[in-house]
């Protein structure tokens, strides 16, 4: 037989073989994918965490609403349930032992969705490309490109709330400060922290709005075109209803129809 015809003739085997060393991945490329993956998963792994952390803070959104809005029923009826609040779990706990289990509850899910929404937000600066950023600009909502300032905007609010009527209890006029429906009205009465106010429920609306959306896809709610509708219409009534329901105290306490 031919030398040349020896050297061009390869068994099945021999082919096999060479077809699997050819198209194996280099170690570069292992490490490429398997980085890839890692980061896939923790992505999905960081919006979980905001869309639970999130929902967490709309349950006490709610339940904190309706006690404003018990400033309507007059002095009694609202300082009634501020007591009722603080007798929850007695005797098992202390007076107002419930209340610190929520308020360390609420600042662990607080610390969890600001620091997963950092940790995104630097994932998505870096990987983004200018044509992209561009392109998604302009097919986004005004509440997702104001989604971060918002949430700066909430939390800044967050703080000045807690040392208004909570924590530290000042009272801008210098009224007392044990007496919650008169700290209430004493603070509302200034238009400008009625205002703040306002505008930090226009910035909390707009956050749940665009939030809830995320939250629906996170937890694959919008697979199809009637659930992705009924998940915007979610969010916007949401956004209106609690947006709309903490803004009606300030308001008519600035007009003088809470007193």
């Amino acid at each position: 037989m031919p030398h040349c015809l020896v050297d061009r003739t390869r068994t099945p085997r021999e082919s096999s073989v060479l077809t699997v060393a050819t198209t194996r991945p280099s170690p570069d490329q292992t490490r490429t994918l398997v980085s890839g993956a890692h980061a896939a998963r923790t992505t999905i792994a960081l919006k979980l965490a905001m869309a639970v952390s999130g929902l967490i803070f709309i349950a006490f959104v709610l339940g904190h609403m309706y006690g404003n809005l018990k400033a309507f029923a007059g002095h009694d009826a609202f300082n009634d349930y501020a007591h009722h609040l603080r007798t929850l779990g007695e005797p098992v706990l202390p007076y107002g032992g419930l209340l610190w289990i929520i308020r360390v509850g609420l600042i662990a899910s607080l610390v969890v969705h600001v620091t997963s929404a950092v940790l995104l937000w630097k994932r998505a600066s870096s990987a983004r490309q200018h044509k992209y950023a561009v392109r998604k600009y302009r097919s986004s909502t005004l509440s997702s490109r104001t989604m971060r300032w918002g949430g700066l905007t909430i939390l800044l609010f967050l703080v000045w709330h807690l040392l208004n009527f909570s924590i530290g209890k000042v009272n801008p006029q210098g009224g007392p400060t044990n007496d919650p429906y008169d700290l209430l009205v004493d603070t509302f009465e200034v238009w400008w922290l009625t205002l703040i106010y306002l505008v930090a429920m226009v910035a909390l609306g707009m956050h749940l709005r665009h939030g809830t959306w995320s939250a629906s896809q996170t937890l694959g709610l919008t697979n199809s075109a009637r659930s992705r509708r009924t998940a915007n219409l979610a969010g916007i009534t949401l956004a209106v209803v609690v947006a709309g329901g903490f803004s009606l105290v300030p308001i008519f306490t600035l007009f003088g129809v809470i007193s």
